[in-house]
């Protein structure tokens, strides 16, 4: 049984304007050189263009997919499609979408958008149809709720085969609910693995954002894990400011659960001191290995990594993930 990787790429906000271009050609190279299928990009009214920075990433890899994050609120379905059409028809290579419904409360109350959680979703469901037909070529007409098109239809046509593989957040119910719709991948920011031990995913394809710092000894990745991550204080306030104007159900999920616990690798400390958005594998190549599997017997065989500060922690992370399918 085969898992595909993504790592995540740095975010333009916490990177040196000089260096970012540089920096982000950097983590796909190693990212493409450890074995992962793409690399997230994020977009929030604080970053640059996922677009841009996608062309940036396809230009100096090979084969690395850019997986994208779409808001509807920024950009119509159709400039959407086109611009995976695009990519398609100038470098061949298959994009993914991360359809994002929500994001940062005051992001989308900037751009006077007050849609409620859950019909956020409604509209992101219709969104992304609508771009998955006009990818999929003829004439697209439609009247919805949110979105009406009359006999659209997308020029390039996207070249057989690169159709964009579509994820989802799926930690509630309506997430799940629009994921499953749209035949996507949902992805889910995860429990400790052990909640998961005795039940497990339907047929859907299902993913986990995680963070992994693994070595060779218990001793060495807590250590490094800690000097990475040291608690802040202005950090936590900034995390308790967060959840007090995000309504994200995964947000609240992980904020709610301990920060670590006695003899577990689950670590939230990270995200708690506001450093990262995702809970954190920690320990030795064989336990981390042993959560990793956990995770993908009950149906996860999608990783979406944290930023890699550096290109070795993709090499250890690739250790542990090895380990992980040989004992699968």
């Amino acid at each position: 049984m085969s898992v595909d990787l993504f790592s995540t790429c740095p975010a333009s906000s916490t990177t040196d304007q000089r260096a970012y271009a540089r920096t982000v050609v950097e983590v796909a190279r190693w990212s493409e050189r450890y074995g992962c299928k793409g690399m997230l990009v994020y977009s929030d009214n604080s970053l640059i263009d996922p677009w841009l920075v996608s062309q940036i990433i396809v230009q100096h890899t090979t084969s690395l997919c850019p997986l994208v994050a779409v808001q509807p609120v920024y950009v119509h379905p159709y400039t959407v499609a086109k611009m995976v059409a695009s990519f398609g028809y100038l470098y061949g290579r298959r994009l993914y979408l991360n359809m994002v419904a929500g994001g940062f409360k005051n992001d989308l109350l900037a751009l006077n958008d007050t849609t409620p959680h859950d019909k956020r979703y409604d509209r992101l469901k219709e969104y992304t149809l609508i771009i998955k037909q006009l990818l999929a070529g003829g004439s697209v007409t439609q009247q919805g709720e949110f979105y009406t098109v009359n006999k659209a239809r997308m020029t390039p046509a996207l070249p057989p085969g690169l159709m964009p593989g579509i994820f989802v957040s799926a930690s509630s119910e309506a997430g799940v609910a629009t994921a499953q719709a749209l035949g996507a991948t949902a992805v889910h920011y995860p429990k400790p693995s052990h909640e998961y031990e005795c039940s497990s995913l339907n047929a859907q394809p299902a993913g986990i954002r995680v963070g992994i710092i693994a070595r060779q000894s218990e001793e060495e990745a807590w250590t490094i894990a800690r000097m990475r991550f040291p608690e802040d204080r202005k950090g936590q306030i900034k995390h308790q400011l967060a959840m007090k104007t995000s309504d994200s159900v995964w947000h609240k999920q992980l904020s709610d659960l301990p920060a670590e616990s006695k003899n577990n690798p689950y670590w939230l400390v990270p995200f708690q001191n506001y450093k990262t958005f995702c809970p954190y594998l920690v320990g030795s190549y064989k336990r981390v290995a042993e959560e990793l599997t956990k995770y993908v017997m009950a149906g996860y065989h999608t990783f979406i990594l944290d930023i890699p500060p550096a290109e070795a922690e993709l090499h250890h992370t690739s250790i542990a993930f090895s380990h992980a399918v040989q004992q699968v």
